[in-house]
């Protein structure tokens, strides 16, 4: 059995950096992270640490101070494993910690320089990462970007199918999680095929993708499902503009419906998913205002999504902005009505964020005073105002397995919030302090081709000032979470209820059977 502490030798890796170039110093300092990884060796580790600060202090180029992120991911990887967490703990510091440097390291200038190999393998990690975390959604998008950049990539195929066969466990739809099952198992059995690029041996990885191709195969008849869905074959809508729109929504993962994530599949295209079956006590009468409220965020959310779409493709000049007198500020800005769509986009979708953290409270009787609620606290013990202590999480939420519970509390992660100290997401602070002046202030938007337009104002100053590109796609962005998170929560009261309730309905109480609402329903006259 390996020892882990300072005892533990680590062979054939020099400890010391001193009068090396950078590029040897980085090439030994990762093999010092894999030696110590395979010696579960803590003094390595914490050695890797100090070699990876005193590089930091050298003016090394942008691609190797990417690479020294992941590097430092990788340490942080070390760490979690010598710390043997309990897999359904939900607060992981060294988690966390990984997930920010992989993230610095996609988003360091010097990425792109990076061997498409070690790119992967930065993809495939942090989308592993927020896979066993549960933000499942995000993870399958990541492993589609590693194999984007290598197709034959084993680990990220894989990987991605075992994160879509968790994830086809956990759909109330049993014919999407049919569809997601198929796709799992033509993902596993690819990680084995023939021409599969794997870094090393990876035995253990690629028995292991056997075993889950094996128990898909077992409990699923995929031949049959693939001769009989139909992926592709669907209408995309009525007339041209709604068929790009549709198709928009498609590339850019913006349905609401988990097939989505598969891909830009017809079979998706359109915003099916709702909430499961609900069991409330007997004493409530009439249809619960739960469902209610789910309905008004994913309405908001589809409509944001068009919004956006309508304002990133407006041509010329609507009769709206004609006559509207605006002095020239010299600063090139942004102003019309499809520039507003973008801005009322964002704000709808980042506002979801905190709707679901009311949502939460009263599904799960948190009991927490309304006007407390916020989507990153609701999940922590109450605390006094400017008490230096961390924040403990809720024993309502320790070890819990609801999985996509668990990726809601992993998403808040992502958002900003003064009274948290850590925040997984480096550009969280950035859009935060763009929905802030959004709402409250002066945010100043400019032309592409704007001399200002790269340049931001100070956070205390009244404008803050970016392109509206950038914006766009910060907007964006803003719109895949919000999608994610409401996918999760829907997810989320499933599993609650399954847990709550079992897996079979009680034919002693009453069903309420609700029909939809019909389109022609939905007309601005009516």
């Amino acid at each position: 059995m390996a020892v882990s502490g300072a005892d533990q030798p680590i062979p054939n890796v020099s400890l010391d950096i001193t009068g090396m170039k950078n590029a040897e110093a980085l090439d030994q300092i990762g093999h010092l992270i894999n030696a110590s990884q395979d010696a579960l060796s803590a003094a390595g580790t914490d050695r890797a640490f100090a070699q990876l600060d005193e590089l930091k202090k050298r003016n090394i180029a942008p691609k190797m101070a990417a690479l020294a992120h992941y590097f430092r991911a990788n340490a942080w990887d070390n760490k979690l494993k010598i710390a043997h967490y309990n897999p359904w703990a939900w607060e992981q510091a060294e988690r966390q910690e990984q997930i920010l440097e992989l993230r610095r390291a996609m988003k360091h200038e010097g990425f792109d320089k990076l061997h498409p190999m070690h790119q992967c393998q930065i993809f495939t990690n942090l989308a592993n990462s927020f896979s066993t975390t549960g933000r499942f959604i995000e993870a399958v998008e990541l492993w589609d970007r590693a194999l984007r950049l290598n197709p034959k990539f084993g680990m990220a195929r894989g990987n991605r199918g075992c994160g879509l066969s968790s994830y086809a466990k956990g759909l109330y739809d049993h014919g999407h999680a049919h569809v997601m099952l198929v796709a799992a198992h033509d993902a596993l059995r690819s990680a084995r095929a023939r021409g599969a690029f794997y870094e090393g041996d990876y035995a253990p990885a690629k028995a292991f993708f056997k075993s889950q191709e094996d128990h898909i195969a077992a409990h699923v008849p995929v031949a049959k499902f693939r001769r009989t869905i139909n992926l592709h074959h669907h209408g995309l809508g009525r007339g041209a503009a709604e068929k790009r729109y549709r198709s928009w929504c498609l590339r850019n993962r913006l349905f609401m419906n988990p097939l989505n994530d598969l891909g830009p599949l017809a079979i998706a295209a359109r915003d099916v998913l709702t909430l499961p079956s609900i069991t409330r006590p007997a004493t409530e009468s009439g249809v619960p205002s739960i469902i209610g409220f789910f309905n008004q965020m994913k309405q908001e959310f589809v409509s944001a999504r068009y919004l956006y779409y309508d304002g990133i493709h407006a041509e010329g000049v609507h009769f709206s902005d004609r006559g509207v007198r605006l002095y020239n500020t010299h600063d090139y800005p942004a102003y019309s009505l499809a520039v507003e769509k973008t801005r009322a986009a964002f704000r709808l979708a980042y506002s979801l964020f905190d709707k679901i953290g009311f949502f939460l409270n009263e599904y799960l009787e948190l009991g927490i005073d309304p006007s407390q609620v916020s989507f990153r606290s609701l999940w922590h013990n109450p605390q006094k105002r400017n008490d230096p202590k961390p924040r403990t999480l809720r024993h309502r939420f320790v070890d819990y397995r609801n999985w996509p519970l668990r990726g809601l509390f992993w998403l808040s992660k992502d958002l900003f919030d003064p009274n948290f100290l850590s925040c997984m997401e480096p550009d969280a602070a950035d859009l935060n302090t763009i929905r802030n002046h959004l709402e409250h202030k002066y945010l100043q938007l400019h032309l592409e081709w704007a001399p200002s337009a790269a340049a931001r104002s100070s956070a205390n100053e009244l404008g803050y000032a970016l392109s509206r590109a950038d914006f766009q796609a910060k907007a964006l962005r803003v719109l895949q979470l919000s999608r994610a998170a409401l996918i999760y929560l829907s997810l989320a009261v499933h599993r609650e209820e399954r847990m709550r309730h079992g897996s079979k309905p009680d034919n002693r109480v009453g069903q309420m059977f609700l029909d939809t609402w019909d389109d022609d329903w939905k007309r601005g006259d009516f």
